[in-house]
């Protein structure tokens, strides 16, 4: 109740910071630059031999040192998504200005995505097997680095020690992972870390994305991945995503904060059996948000770069919206998919681009099938003045389907 005895109003959840590692940028600004100016960042594979392979391209951090943001004494505890985490969620937590040291002392948490944790440490233990024989294997954990790469890590340096929590659903994690800040905003909590980054470029996962038969064979970086293009077929990979600072709207705003946008909306879906729900999910988050179709902006759409699902998607969307309804872009084609990191930085482009009133392009697609009836924002970004509602989707390997709402924030009388 509030001091009047008036029921208090709702607890509504804002992103006040957002950290950044991705493979055309570092830091959110320097990939907001980029990703606006069309810039990618797939190129060959360097992090190990891939001459082997017949898929040679990825998409690496450009300049990400480990040792710059874990202390040396951890590194043989961390693999690589810990080590990103742990730079990601620093800037995002420096971005919201928030303290976490001035609120309750189980006040914030963290909830991350996770969906490859693991694959370097046992690359590590298959090298140990391989050299010094099985006594060397139980050194390296692959579960204990999954958990270890995101929620704890996060946990224990920013000494954050409300509740934790990790979610797996490959590339639709992000917003799951938000879904559930959200959840724990309203139940009491002040602040959340939340979102999700991923790395899956060794031999050991290599192997594991050649045999699902998705990634796309084509050399040149440039033309590899081209979500809703006639000659999609299939993706890169890259590593990489963003975490986001989220708070109880009413508690950011008194000291100050006005944030990048509001969670208006999340749901989740999983697929039947040859019945794909992704376009429930988006009838479902726009539902909890309290928006009709018309009310949204922009869509940020998954963009598999498959044909058969690239159908799939721009069916749901053209139902749902209407043909050419609503500009609709797929950025992640400058970075290729982030597995947990993808829907996290999705939802990081939507939140700029409700504060810019800019949407940015989809790079490299150029033969849109006509009988898609997509608005695509390709070649350049696109200006949109009245933007105020933005819908991100994103699906995972295994049927996940995911969507949010993010709508932007009044601004103070």
């Amino acid at each position: 109740m509030s001091p009047a005895g008036t029921p208090a109003g709702p607890r509504r959840s804002v992103v006040t910071g957002i950290g950044v590692a991705a493979p055309n940028g570092l830091g959110a600004a320097a990939w907001w630059r980029a990703t606006l100016a069309g810039r990618g960042g797939l190129g060959p594979l360097t992090r190990f031999d891939a001459s082997g392979y017949p898929v040679r391209i990825a998409g690496e951090l450009p300049g990400f040192v480990d040792e710059e943001h874990v202390p040396s004494r951890l590194l043989p505890a961390t693999d690589r998504v810990a080590r990103i985490a742990l730079a990601v969620a620093k800037e995002a937590l420096g971005d919201s200005g928030a303290d976490p040291g001035a609120l309750a002392e189980y006040g914030a948490g963290v909830v991350t995505a996770s969906s490859a944790g693991g694959t370097e440490f046992g690359q590590r233990g298959l090298a140990a097997l391989w050299a010094e024989g099985a006594q060397r294997v139980s050194t390296y954990h692959p579960v204990a680095c999954f958990h270890a790469a995101g929620t704890a890590q996060i946990s224990i340096r920013h000494a954050l020690r409300g509740p934790g929590s990790a979610v797996v659903s490959e590339q639709a994690g992000g917003i799951d992972a938000l879904a559930r800040s959200r959840r724990w905003i309203r139940e009491g909590a002040e602040l959340v870390v939340t979102g999700g980054v991923d790395s899956t470029l060794s031999p050991w996962a290599w192997a594991a994305h050649l045999a699902d038969g998705r990634l796309s064979t084509v050399a040149d970086p440039e033309r590899a991945y081209l979500p809703f293009d006639r000659d999609a077929c299939g993706h890169a990979v890259g590593e990489g995503g963003a975490l986001l600072v989220v708070e109880e709207e009413a508690a950011a705003a008194r000291r100050g904060a006005v944030g990048y946008g509001r969670v208006a909306g999340c749901a989740a879906t999983f697929d039947g059996a040859g019945v794909p729900r992704l376009r429930e999910a988006a009838e479902l988050a726009l539902a909890d948000a309290g928006l009709g179709a018309d009310r949204i902006g922009a869509v940020f759409a998954d963009g598999a770069g498959l044909r058969a699902a690239d159908d799939a998607e721009a069916a749901a969307l053209c139902a749902l919206f209407g043909p050419y309804g609503v500009p609709v872009t797929a950025p992640k084609s400058m970075t290729g998919r982030l597995g947990a990191g993808g829907s996290s930085l999705d939802l990081a482009a939507a939140l700029f681009s409700l504060r810019d009133r800019v949407v940015p392009p989809t790079t490299g697609t150029r033969r849109l099938p006509a009988e898609y009836r997509l608005d695509l924002v390709t070649g350049a970004p696109r200006e949109l003045p009245d933007l105020r509602a933005v819908l991100v989707l994103a699906r995972g390997r295994g049927g996940f389907n995911s969507a949010a709402v993010v709508t932007a924030v009044p601004k103070p009388a």
